[in-house]
């Protein structure tokens, strides 16, 4: 059963944007699948390997994308951002050292994140988007 699944209220309009917030979607999914099989902390700390790159990559696009438009909320998104990818490592800090990790709560975590992030931060990044600022060159 996958963790997120997108909305369409998530959209930005951002085409790329979009398309990596389902790409990301669907490899947290695929992280949750490992996590419910019970796999070892060394491969669970691979696949978050894989999706801490992926999403760090992704927030560069986007935090690129709202400094381009000049977006009044950038720090702030952004600290969400770090704080993301910072639980991110010290669960995989946790793994490589072979601590006991609890699969639900990180699964509740990042759907928790997830949610959180695109109802608050992102939907006002949306609707800073719609007004038609147009990005600087």
């Amino acid at each position: 059963m996958a963790l997120l699944k997108w909305r369409d209220e998530f959209s930005l309009g951002i085409a790329e944007v979009d398309h990596e917030h389902r790409e990301l979607m669907r490899s947290i999914n695929s992280a949750h699948e490992v996590l419910d099989r019970g796999q070892s902390a060394t491969e669970v700390s691979s696949v978050l390997g894989e999706i801490h790159a992926q999403i760090a990559a992704h927030f560069a696009l986007e935090e690129k994308n709202m400094h381009a438009r000049r977006y009044p909320d950038l720090a702030e998104h952004k600290r969400d951002h770090e704080s993301l990818l910072d639980e991110i490592r010290e669960i995989m800090d946790e793994c490589e050292q072979e601590l006991p990790y609890d699969r639900a709560a990180l699964s509740e975590k990042l759907n928790a994140w997830f949610e959180t992030h695109f109802r608050t931060h992102d939907a006002r990044l949306h609707k800073f988007l719609e007004s038609g600022r147009p990005p600087v060159v």
